[in-house]
């Protein structure tokens, strides 16, 4: 294998069932091992310690910044179609792991709550359901840039997201919510648009056919259903426990009163 061949993903790479191998295993132990080493060494309220929390999302950022454009120079370099619609193709971000990763670099650069909160929520959701049982990276015999893009991606997925909780960038409230729910929507709009142009078939796994639907085997009315149900249960999670934490804290309150 030439370092060509690696960096273009051009050599023979045999599909494995590397769900739950070493590859993916070790991947989640240093994803949480970060998580857990960032939230300890930055824990603190000092100015020092805030000013650090900032520079380790911009580098978290920063990292993800790094495998998408390298990713879409390096497609670009070894495509032979300058089409609209491949330039597209390559340029866009098109499923939603990449719309997250996108959206988590904005968040770092727009720096508001309800951004940093509308990134978490969108960016863990891709990850737990990658690191549940991934359909791409670990899946080949050979780790060829295009696998390391996704294990890379997808592990910053997870170490950014959950760090923009455990480091205190986000601030979940019910009264701002609509702030988040204005950020989702304009990404369903994207994803509409991908779909028009047709750069993506179903990059938010609403339609019918999807892989997630052929894995649940309902009806596509009932899979809707479900879908739109999960979406709310999953997104209030969130809040609720924000709300929950605000509670207890209350109570608390008043019996030391």
């Amino acid at each position: 294998m030439t370092f060509k061949e690696w960096l273009f993903s051009s050599y023979p790479n045999p599909r494995i069932s590397g769900q739950w191998g070493m590859v993916h295993i070790i991947t989640l132990l240093i994803s949480i091992a970060t998580i857990v080493v960032l939230a300890l060494l930055l824990r603190g309220n000092s100015p020092k310690k805030e000013k650090a929390r900032r520079i380790a999302i911009l580098v978290l950022a920063g990292l993800i910044f790094f495998f998408e454009m390298s990713r879409r120079i390096i497609n670009l370099c070894k495509t032979t179609d300058y089409s609209t619609d491949s330039i597209l193709y390559i340029l866009l971000p098109r499923p939603w792991c990449a719309i997250s990763c996108w959206v988590l670099m904005i968040s770092a650069v727009v720096n508001k709550k309800f951004f940093y909160n509308f990134a978490s929520i969108t960016a863990l959701l891709n990850a737990l359901i990658f690191f549940s049982y991934p359909s791409a990276g670990v899946n080949n015999k050979y780790i060829l840039y295009e696998n390391l893009y996704s294990i890379g991606t997808h592990a910053l997925l997870l170490i950014t997201s959950v760090s923009l909780i455990t480091l205190g960038f986000v601030d979940y409230k019910y009264k701002t919510i609509w702030k988040e729910l204005v950020c989702f929507a304009v990404i369903y709009i994207y994803s509409i648009f991908e779909i028009l142009i047709g750069v993506s078939d179903d990059p938010l796994y609403y339609r019918a056919g999807n892989e997630v639907h052929e894995i649940l085997g309902v009806s596509y009315p009932l899979y809707v259903i479900l879908y739109v149900i999960f979406m709310i249960i999953y997104v209030n999670i969130f809040y609720l426990i924000k709300e929950r934490k605000l509670v207890l804290k209350g109570n608390k309150k008043q019996i030391a009163e």
